[in-house]
């Protein structure tokens, strides 16, 4: 498996300090982490589950 492409989320910080990134970590996995901090490591969730996060964040603002 090759290693993953991290993004940078859209609606990150512009000063760099609120930052998220995420990637397709095979079939139907996604990973997010804090771009600041990725040594600590990644979260990692499906993609029905990463679907519905973004769905309640959207819904939220």
């Amino acid at each position: 498996m090759s290693a993953p492409v991290w993004r940078k989320a859209s609606r990150s910080n512009s000063q760099g300090q609120s930052c998220v990134e995420v990637a397709g970590l095979g079939r139907a996995t996604v990973g997010l982490r804090d771009s600041k901090h990725v040594h600590r490591g990644h979260l990692t969730v499906s993609a029905p589950q990463f679907r519905a996060l973004l769905g309640s964040i959207k819904a939220t603002r």
